[in-house]
């Protein structure tokens, strides 16, 4: 008990720290805030974000009937909107990449442009039904009209898989781990939201990507940067999933139900379900955003904490999180154990201001905020190249990845039987 620290002792660290942090950002001159801005993460990191991926690959985009792309997005524009949408805009991007080639025989990567996220519920979630369906159609339409899917069978191919658990294509996890990785994507290289070690749904080799927010609307909430940040802890969001966890102990492993038991009555932790109008403005006057899991261990807010300057607090145990062989996550973020949520208070007071600070300062430069955002049109070094330069590392390819003429790997009837129903 004498080891514990005492909560006014806590409220009156967290209350040094905001004032220590808000006298700085306060006296920050302008020009100051603009070095920060254009600063980049100081080490190998800044360097390889800024890698340029043309003429390190090249890559060929297959022509697709209209059915399994642009007729989805007609029928249904909101997956344009939704945290999945980087499927969409990263086929408008390769469409005018300079990578792109229209040569498929000196191709490095082959892409296919389907939308499995874009077939869409009422509520305007992704039918993790008709998505392995949809993917299975494509891939089948891929390896009859051309034979480069036969020479590897997708080894050398990509795919953009930004569903909650990945290629296995469902949202709660335990149906997706029942599924596993649809069995044709075995050999390919999948671009998805969805990293965890150790799991079912994320196989070697994967790229894995931060899920897409508007870049164009968290530009449009910006504010002046040297408004103090006057919030310690910053959460907005779900902590129970009353309709298919209403106890609580599944949903987020119920980390979320912890941090709310915990911490709602503190006054050092802003969290609500509610979702004000503020919510952007919000985030950039405070100091730690929470970052939990919910049904998967990504989401948006993480980019949206790195993009207002918000320090990230991630709670989610193993998670592999989006660039990391380039982004230096332990930097600039927090890490908190999922058992450690009752002990938040602690943790967060007992960070070092000086860490605090330079956290801030690199979450001040313009590399990692650039590296995860898709934005339209492309910049230098956005999430784009990343992907791009994730492709590039991984060649030249092995000897592995092509085939004896005749050799086959894949099994077509593999998977669940509703998976194999026609399209």
């Amino acid at each position: 008990m004498g080891r514990e620290r005492r909560p006014w002792a806590a409220a009156a660290v967290a209350a040094a720290v905001l004032l220590v942090v808000s006298c700085v950002a306060a006296a920050a001159p302008l020009q100051q805030q603009q070095h920060h801005e254009r600063a980049r993460i100081s080490g190998d990191a800044g360097g390889v974000l800024d890698d340029n991926p043309v003429g390190k690959l090249k890559v060929f985009v297959y022509e697709m009937p209209r059915k399994y792309n642009q007729m989805l997005l007609a029928k249904d524009s909101r997956c344009l909107h939704h945290m999945f949408a980087a499927e969409i805009f990263m086929h408008q991007f390769l469409l005018a990449s300079a990578v792109r080639t229209l040569d498929p025989e000196e191709a490095d990567w082959f892409y296919t442009p389907v939308y499995t996220t874009c077939d869409l519920t009422p509520q305007g979630f992704p039918l993790p039904f008709r998505a392995p369906r949809i993917m299975r159609s494509a891939i089948k339409y891929v390896a009859t009209t051309w034979p480069y899917w036969n020479r590897t069978e997708g080894a050398n191919h990509f795919f953009l898989t930004p569903h909650d658990f990945g290629a296995c294509f469902h949202y709660q996890e335990e149906r997706a781990m029942e599924r596993g990785i649809l069995p044709l994507l075995r050999r390919a290289t999948l671009v998805q939201t969805f990293g965890q070690r150790n799991h079912v749904c994320l196989q070697d080799g994967s790229i894995t990507i931060p899920p897409y927010a508007n870049p164009h609307k968290m530009q449009a909430h910006l504010i002046n940067p040297g408004t103090p940040r006057s919030i310690f802890v910053y959460f907005r969001g779900l902590f129970y999933d009353m309709g298919n966890d209403p106890e609580g102990g599944y949903y987020a492993r119920g980390a979320r139900a912890s941090v709310w038991e915990n911490f709602k009555d503190n006054p050092l932790f802003d969290i609500s379900t509610e979702h004000p109008s503020t919510y952007y403005e919000d985030m950039q006057r405070a100091i730690f955003c929470l970052c939990p899991l919910g049904w998967a261990p990504w989401s948006p807010r993480l980019v949206e904490a790195v993009v207002f300057g918000c320090i990230p607090v991630i709670i989610a145990d193993d998670i592999v999180l989006p660039f990391a062989d380039a982004i230096p996550w332990e930097e600039i973020s927090v890490f908190v154990a999922e058992r450690d949520v009752p002990r938040l208070d602690s943790i967060l007071t007992s960070i070092p201001l000086e860490d605090i600070l330079r956290k801030q300062r690199l979450l001040a430069g313009a590399s990692v905020k650039q590296a995860l955002l898709f934005h339209q049109p492309a910049r230098p070094g956005d999430a784009f190249d990343q992907v791009l330069n994730g492709l590039a590392r991984k060649l030249p390819h092995g000897k592995g990845v092509f085939l004896e003429p005749g050799e086959k790997v894949l099994d077509w009837d593999a998977g669940l039987e509703s998976d194999l129903k026609p399209w």
